[in-house]
Parts: C-alpha cells; structure tokens; sequence
C-alpha cells in the first residue's frame, strides 16, 4: 500500500506545476523515508532519479511531463494512490564503466541505458573492440561505438540503427556508430555477463569521448564496460503498459 510517496520533478515548469499540485492533494515525505517515490518529467529526469536513488529501498513511479517518456506512465492528478497499489515492478540493472583517461586518471560510472564511445575530433575515431579478454575486432572505423542495455535499447542504440532488445533478456547490444570499416558491420549482440573493452587507437590525432548516461570524460585511452548485478534498479508501470509491453510496441511502431 503506497501510504507515503515522495515527489521529485525536473526543473521544467509543467514539472514543477504538477509537483506542487500533487504535493498539495497527496502530501510528500523524503525518498529516504517514502513508499514510494513519484518522478515527473522525461526520462533524461528518469534517469537522473534512478541514480540519485539507487541506495534507497523505494520503486520508483514516473509520470511524463517531459517529451517522449519512453519510461514513464501517463499523467494523471486524480487516481494516483489507485494506480500505484496496482502498478507492475520491473527490476532492471545498469552498466557500469571504467574509464581510463590519457593522463592516467580514472573513472568510474553507471548508465541505465548504454555507455557510448563518440569521436571527439574531426577524424573517425579508430576502436579496437575486445569481449572477455580476447579481441573479437582488431579496428573498427566509425563515428563511436555504443553498448545497451535492454531498457536502453530503444534509446541511442535504436537510432543508431541497433536491436531492441526483450527486457527480459540476458543480452547486452554492441552497435556501432556510423561505421566505416568494416564497412558492413553493424554490431553484435553479448551475454549479459561478458566484459567488453575499446581501446582507443591513435588517441593523439583521433580523440575519443565516453559518455555513461550522460556522465562525460574526454580524451579516453581504454575503456571496460560490463553489468552491475549488484545494483537493482525497480520501476513501476501501469497494468499493461510496462517495459515489455513498451519494447514490442516500439517494433510495431
């Protein structure tokens, strides 16, 4: 029974109405102290809340009051209390990447939905790709290289031409970005459990970025991506409108 709720919402003013509006009808705790926690805005805010609360026991519940709200329920004042007792829980996992910068510093982040590897300079950046210690490509050509996750496979990986992925599936996506050579090669799809590795080829005269749900490090030399098992992240969704149900329907579109 959802009996404390804590709203969070994104800057944005539609956001922010809806927030004040809710609060004044359902009251808010703290998420450290909530049932469950009600996020408003898109799903860059999403996203942000996730990581924000990862260390809490409470799902979270978004509703849209962004634009496209791919992982959000629809926006409803009236009924909230009804549909989050009702409400589905999808437990997902993210990434996480270690970065190593051309200084020797590193770096450590999550991302929900994909960690991707973007030239930084105006020549195609040159990636060797490698899967649990052995190389599988020795040079790939492109614009950047990306790795998603299931409910991220609709996101940068979809318009980078690469696979959506069941939300139950124990897959990760490798889809490159813009590739050049091998000129055909459009990615691969992984085991879940599999350890992937880019190395930056020619890091001086084509510089590369990495970016893990919007946590940027530049002028990357080598970077390790795999699955965090030990971080659950749980999301609710209205009856019939969950990840599953969303991740069909986008094929379908």
């Amino acid at each position: 029974m959802a009996s404390k709720i804590a709203f969070l919402a994104s800057s944005a003013p539609v956001a922010q109405t809806a927030r004040t509006a809710l609060i004044t009808r359902y009251g808010n705790y703290e998420p450290a102290e909530a049932d469950v926690i009600v996020a408003l805005g898109g799903d860059g805010f999403m996203l942000r809340t996730l990581h924000g609360t990862q260390d809490l026991p409470a799902p979270v519940y978004g509703m849209n009051r962004g634009t496209i709200g791919f992982l959000m329920n629809e926006y409803s004042e009236s009924d909230l209390v009804d549909r989050l007792n009702a409400a589905e829980e999808e437990v997902i996992n993210p990434l996480t990447m270690t970065a190593m910068d051309r200084d020797g510093v590193r770096h450590d982040a999550l991302a929900i939905n994909e960690v991707s590897l973007l030239r930084a300079g105006p020549q195609a950046a040159k990636l060797r790709i490698s899967v649990d210690g052995r190389v599988r490509l020795a040079e790939l050509v492109c614009d950047g290289a990306l790795l998603a996750t299931p409910a991220g496979s609709t996101a940068y990986n979809y318009s980078a031409h690469g696979p959506i992925l069941p939300i139950g599936s124990d897959v990760l996506a490798l889809t490159a970005i813009a590739a050049f050579r091998p000129r055909r090669w459009r990615g691969a799809l992984l085991p879940k459990t599999a350890m992937v590795r880019f190395d930056v080829i020619e890091p001086e005269k084509r510089p590369v970025m990495a970016d893990a749900d919007s946590t940027s490090i530049d002028n990357i030399d080598w970077v390790e991506i795999r699955s965090e098992p030990s971080i659950s992240h749980r999301l609710l969704f209205d009856p019939g409108h969950g990840l599953e149900e969303r991740l069909i329907s986008e094929q379908f579109a």
